[in-house]
């Protein structure tokens, strides 16, 4: 379980000292797909990498499973069970498929083992076990390679931001398939930050931030109707950027 007790973030830099970007956040995360949406700027991505440990809040706590983790660094707070996927997947040129697969499970597993985190994802084993993780990689590619990579890791909470952005429609569509899977078999909490429908709709709950302020808290189907401006369900895979911002 994920607890943020009034969590707030100024920012302190010349350019927009005093700025405040979340204020006085309280969330109890305990539900095995979450998805956090909202307008752009409304303080998502700063909200995931507050939990993942990239940003320090300027006060408030973050409790994962009753031990308080505020003031833990990424590296450890990674220890402690946390993933945290980027919009765009790092690259690592020189090092392949297998060697990255094996790096997140901890141990030098065999090239079946590796096949089947891969499989997992939706990609062809033999073709990329061996593969380097450089440009030549699309990416869509590099996501899918990048949840095996989660999936190998085991983590009780796995935060993904905008996993959609910058891919095509049907590496979208495959993505969709590989997070409904997730849900089905992984044990831990996924935590995605979304303006897409088709993954707001396979959410056990959904957040939504304006303004850096939590404005909603709930179901499928009690926050998507606030955000559509209607009763009934809206089935499409287009973005709700426009319905919320």
């Amino acid at each position: 379980m994920l607890e943020l007790k009034n969590i707030s973030y100024e920012v302190n830099d010349e350019v927009d000292e005093g700025r405040e970007i979340l204020h006085d956040i309280n969330l109890t995360i305990d539900d095995h797909f979450v998805a956090i949406t909202g307008p752009n700027g409304g303080g998502k991505s700063t909200l995931a990498k507050i939990i993942a440990g990239i940003i320090t809040p300027t006060s408030g706590q973050i409790i994962l499973d009753g031990e308080d983790i505020t003031n833990l660094s990424i590296t450890e707070r990674a220890k402690k069970g946390v993933s945290f996927a980027f919009q765009q997947p790092v690259r690592f040129k020189g090092l392949k498929v297998k060697d990255l697969i094996s790096l997140a499970a901890g141990t030098n597993l065999k090239i079946n083992e590796v096949c089947d985190y891969l499989s997992e994802v939706g990609l062809c084993a033999r073709d990329y076990v061996d593969r380097e993780l450089n440009d030549k990689l699309s990416g869509g590619e590099m996501k899918r390679i990048e949840i095996a990579m989660i999936r190998a890791r085991g983590t009780k909470l796995s935060i993904f931001d905008e996993p959609e952005a910058g891919i095509d429609l049907w590496s979208f569509k495959s993505l969709i398939h590989v997070f409904e899977k997730m849900c089905d078999d992984i044990d831990g909490t996924i935590l995605i930050i979304s303006h897409q429908e088709r993954i707001l709709n396979i959410s056990d709950k959904i957040i939504v931030l304006a303004d850096g302020n939590l404005k909603h808290y709930g179901t499928k189907d009690e926050v998507l109707p606030k955000l559509l401006g209607t009763t009934s369900a809206v089935i499409a895979c287009e973005p709700l950027a426009n319905a919320i911002g």
